[in-house]
């Protein structure tokens, strides 16, 4: 999929969703589509044990949105160069993915880019172990994803996507449900 498709996939989503009641923690992510040669990957990082949430975990590059921070596109892209030292003039900032509420109280905006030159990245050893990126068709094959029930700490939670593992890493949980919401929109989801 080329980046005006995807842009123009984007721009039928007006990002204005139902907020649900209760108080919400703004955060912002960045969906980085990189082009390779047999096809588009997806930019991830695992978080380090270090960090205060999603301990260990596969995610995007992205978190906490800031008071000073202009708008979530300007999170998202500062987000990933304080994690992974992605240089913000390098992206195309291409639209919004589908807003996420999740039950520990966080309101998600997937902001989605491109880019064609990736720079040397460097993780933040207080926030990323690892930098890593998956194929577009690898995550749209349903035969690499399965939906599940999880119990955490006696808390079941329902219809939760885990990928099998990819290059050792376990995508699962909100990420997966951020690339699931992304990839459907953009008419990829099989």
């Amino acid at each position: 999929m080329k980046q005006e498709s995807i842009t123009r996939l984007l721009s039928l989503h007006k990002p204005d969703p139902d907020i649900p009641g209760g108080v919400w923690k703004r955060a912002s992510v960045l969906a980085l589509f990189i082009p390779k040669k047999s096809g588009n990957e997806l930019l991830f990082t695992r978080r380090t044990d270090n960090v205060l949430d999603h301990k260990g975990q596969v995610s995007f590059p992205g978190g906490a949105v800031e008071p000073d921070d202009l708008s979530m596109e300007f999170a998202a892209l500062r987000e990933a160069y304080e994690e992974v030292g992605l240089k913000p003039e390098v992206i195309k900032v291409l639209g919004r993915s589908l807003d996420l509420f999740t039950t520990s109280g966080w309101w998600i905006t997937p902001v989605v880019g491109w880019c064609d030159n990736l720079n040397e990245l460097f993780p933040n050893p207080t926030e990323v172990s690892r930098i890593f990126s998956i194929p577009v068709k690898w995550l749209v094959d349903p035969e690499n994803w399965e939906i599940r029930t999880y119990n955490h700490n006696g808390i079941i939670r329902t219809n939760v996507i885990f990928y099998r593992l990819y290059d050792g890493e376990m995508l699962w949980g909100i990420t997966a449900q951020l690339v699931h919401d992304l990839l459907g929109k953009l008419g990829l989801m099989k």
